[in-house]
């Protein structure tokens, strides 16, 4: 028995291919690649933002505190004399919490603080040591200088 030609066709499956699916996901790859490399400085730029940030909330917090002790805490003091009442001098004559905790800096580090300043004598300076953690690292950043 002879079958025709005509009914003997085949039919193509109505779906992808092996080799389309890869052509597919390496242009899905390379388009997540290209996104991935152009946001990678966002992250740094969204911590050197919080830093400024808690620059600002430290300094309202610091003002609060001169208001009622009469003056800034010491370097010894640090930002501990926010939350604990310092008991070197100068002790406030006035001294209340007024904060619950040292705030870390975006990297996990705590806050440098001294007063008088480096740069400004008639001020306070708050110091993010940076990514590396290390004063003095060439990526501090210091609230005198904003």
């Amino acid at each position: 028995m002879r079958l025709h030609p005509t009914s003997c066709k085949t039919r193509r499956n109505a779906g992808f291919t092996l080799l389309e699916m890869v052509i597919v996901l390496g242009i899905i790859a390379m388009i997540l690649g290209g996104a991935i490399f152009a946001m990678r400085g966002i992250g740094d730029s969204a911590k050197l933002t919080q830093v400024k940030n808690d620059c600002a909330t430290l300094r309202s917090i610091l003002e609060m505190y001169k208001l009622n002790a009469g003056t800034y805490p010491t370097t010894q003091q640090g930002l501990k004399a926010l939350v604990d009442k310092p008991s070197s001098a100068p002790i406030p004559r006035m001294w209340s919490r007024i904060a619950d905790k040292v705030p870390l800096d975006p990297w996990g580090t705590e806050y440098l603080y001294r007063f008088p300043g480096k740069k400004n004598a008639t001020d306070f300076e708050i110091i993010s040591r940076g990514k590396d953690g290390l004063e003095g690292g060439g990526d501090d950043i210091s609230s005198q200088d904003m």
